[in-house]
C-alpha cells in the first residue's frame, strides 16, 4: 500500500542514551560504547573516554586515516577510532543526525557483524525532533570515480538516496550478486541484518597484517569453497551484497549530510567509497546543500515504525 505523507524534515537525535559492550573485530579488545543525545548541528562525534584530553573525533570524511578492511577515523592529535561503519549506518537508517558516542577503546564493537543490534536499540530508545532543519546533499550532475576495475558513480535523484551495488567473486557461494535499495521507500531489514563476511582462505593473510583478532563465526560469515561455515547459514539470499550496501551507507554519512542521489558501485569497499567521497566533496559544482520541507514516503510496516521514531509531523 502506498500513502503520500507530507513531512517537514528536522534534525533528529536519540531520546535516551544507549549502551553496548563487545569486542573489536580487528583489535580483539573489549569495548564499552554509549551513544548519547546531542544538540542541533553537532553531527556525530566520538569521544574516547579512556583518554583525558584531545579525545574528540568528528565523524567526517576528512578524518578518515585508513580504509583497509574497515573505516578508521582520527583527530589532529592522532587519536583514533576504527570500524565505525556499521554504527554509522545504523544511525543513518534510524534518522539520527546528532550524537556523542562515548567509547573506552579504539575500536567500535563488532556485535554480530551487522548493524542490527545497534538499530534495534535505537528503535527502542526512540528519537526526538530538534528545531533545526536537516540539510541534504543534493547531487546536481553525474560524478564518477574508478580505481582499476572498481567503479562508483552518483547521479541526481530528486527525493531519495538509492544504492545499486554489484559484487563479482570467483567463489561460487558469493559469485555475482547485485541489489538495488531505495533508502526512502524500501524495507531495509535485509540490509541492516546482513553481516560482514570473508573467505576462509583469506583469514590467515588478514591475521598476518594484525587484523581480525576478534573475528569469529559469531560476528562474521565465513565462506569456504562451496559452503558457509556458520551453522545458521545466511540471513537472506543477498547477504553479501547487502552488507556491502550497509558499509557504503555508513561511509557516506561521513559526508556530514544525508544524500539525495543514486549511487552505482561495482566491486567497491571502504577504500573506494572514501576516495570517492573526498573527490566528490571537493567538486562543489556536483552538489548543493538543501533543506527539504515535504517528502513522499511509501508506507510499509518497517517504514511506519521507523517514521514514528524519526519524525514528528
Amino acid at each position: 500500500m502506498y500513502k503520500a505523507t507530507m513531512l517537514k524534515i528536522y534534525q533528529q537525535t536519540l531520546n535516551n542514551s544507549v549502551s553496548f559492550n563487545g569486542v573489536g573485530l580487528h583489535t580483539g579488545k573489549k569495548c564499552a560504547l554509549k551513544i548519547n543525545p546531542s544538540e542541533n548541528n553537532s553531527g556525530i562525534i566520538f569521544k574516547r573516554v579512556d583518554l583525558q584530553e584531545n579525545n574528540l573525533i568528528v565523524a567526517n570524511y576528512n578524518n578518515v586515516t585508513s580504509a583497509k578492511l574497515c573505516t578508521t577515523l582520527a583527530n589532529e592529535f592522532g587519536i583514533k577510532v576504527s570500524t565505525v561503519e556499521h554504527l554509522l549506518a545504523a544511525l543513518y537508517i534510524a534518522e539520527v543526525d546528532n550524537a556523542v558516542i562515548e567509547i573506552d577503546n579504539e575500536e567500535v564493537p563488532i556485535m554480530d557483524g551487522s548493524a542490527k543490534p545497534f538499530l534495534e536499540a535505537f528503535l527502542k530508545a526512540g528519537t526526538k525532533q530538534l528545531n533545526q532543519e536537516r540539510k541534504y546533499l543534493k547531487i546536481l550532475k553525474k560524478f564518477e570515480f574508478s580505481d582499476g576495475e572498481r567503479k562508483i558513480s552518483i547521479e541526481p535523484s530528486e527525493k531519495s538516496f538509492e544504492v545499486e551495488f554489484q559484487l563479482n567473486y570467483k567463489n561460487k557461494i558469493i559469485g555475482k550478486q547485485k541489489n538495488s535499495i531505495n533508502f526512502l521507500t524500501d524495507d531495509l531489514e535485509k540490509v541492516y541484518e546482513s553481516r560482514t563476511f570473508c573467505l576462509f582462505e583469506d583469514i590467515e593473510k588478514i591475521k598476518k597484517i594484525g587484523l581480525a583478532k576478534g573475528g569469529s563465526l559469531n560476528n562474521a560469515v565465513v565462506v569456504e569453497q562451496d559452503k558457509v561455515l556458520n551453522k545458521e547459514g545466511l540471513r537472506n539470499n543477498n547477504e553479501f551484497v547487502n552488507h556491502k550496501i550497509l558499509d557504503l551507507v555508513g561511509d557516506f554519512l561521513l559526508s556530514g549530510y544525508r544524500v539525495l542521489g543514486k549511487v552505482k558501485c561495482y566491486q567497491g569497499g571502504h577504500h573506494l567509497s572514501n576516495m570517492f567521497l573526498k573527490d566528490l566533496m571537493e567538486t562543489t559544482s556536483s552538489f548543493k546543500t538543501v533543506a527539504i520541507n515535504q517528502i513522499k514516503l511509501k508506507e510499509k510496516p518497517f517504514q511506519v515504525e521507523l517514521n514514528k521514531l524519526a519524525v514528528s509531523a
